[in-house]
């Protein structure tokens, strides 16, 4: 399943700014599908929308309508209804957006994540609709949160789940050396310690140790593993210099 596989439903929304607040959340991390069920009597003032919308203008223009959450998906294989209330009536099991959008990675088809109204979230007859509940772990203090806000958190874990371009590395992106490439630094440093003569008692594999460890807690990237190398090197080549020693090894 990738993001263009992924329909975003609202469901009887009655605040205009928060439609337009979902198509830029919606836009932001790639998703472009958006369909919304029964607006209720009173319609959705446009001009809030686009205004809200900045530059995702072309979700709501593209967005479908539909009468009932039935219509809105009856071509969807998988529908998920986002919602913290359990009940006799509810689903029994719920899952958290990461969970949900790391399921959804290796299932066919096309999935459905449906958003009850502001005030009054999805009803019973709603959730019925829905083969999964999933929730946003919230304070107990104040667990509701804004329409626009649940959508961004879905739509960020979806984003890292299933876009081709989260998948590859951002520049600057922090990503900590391997075990393979901890153990090359932890040797590499030893190396030049031995050369200027720091091992002439024993000791080098308790430090071999420590150096590992402390790198590997420090999570260090990969150039400034290369740049921590490059010092101790030098310092390698400057102690050499300096003692003449024959058994340097520079």
């Amino acid at each position: 399943m990738r993001l263009e596989d992924i329909v975003i439903v609202l469901s009887r929304p009655s605040e205009p700014g928060n439609v337009g607040a979902v198509c830029r959340a919606m836009k932001n991390m790639g998703l472009s599908r958006l369909r919304l069920v029964d607006a209720g009597d009173k319609p959705l003032d446009e001009a809030i929308i686009q205004a809200r919308t900045v530059h995702a203008a072309d979700i709501w223009e593209r967005a479908e309508h539909f009468s009932s959450l039935a219509e809105a998906v009856k071509d969807i294989s998988l529908v998920i209804g986002i919602t913290r209330r359990r009940g006799q009536r509810r689903k029994a099991a719920t899952t958290g957006p990461g969970e949900m959008a790391e399921m959804l990675r290796g299932k066919p088809g096309q999935a459905a994540l449906v958003f009850g109204n502001e005030r009054t979230g999805l009803e019973a007859r709603e959730i019925a609709l829905c083969n999964l509940a999933s929730h946003i772990p919230a304070s107990e203090i104040f667990p509701s949160l804004n329409l626009s806000h649940a959508v961004q958190i879905y739509a960020y874990e979806l984003y890292m789940a299933l876009s081709v371009e989260a998948e590859a590395a951002v520049e600057g992106q922090w990503i900590p050396l391997d075990r393979e490439a901890v153990d090359a630094l932890t040797q590499s440093i030893t190396n030049a310690l031995e050369s200027l003569g720091f091992y002439k008692q024993p000791g080098r594999t308790e430090q071999e140790r420590f150096f590992r460890d402390i790198i590997s807690r420090a999570a260090l990237m990969e150039r400034e593993g290369r740049y921590l190398a490059d010092i101790f090197a030098k310092a390698s080549r400057l102690g050499c210099q300096a003692s003449r020693l024959g058994g340097c090894q520079a």
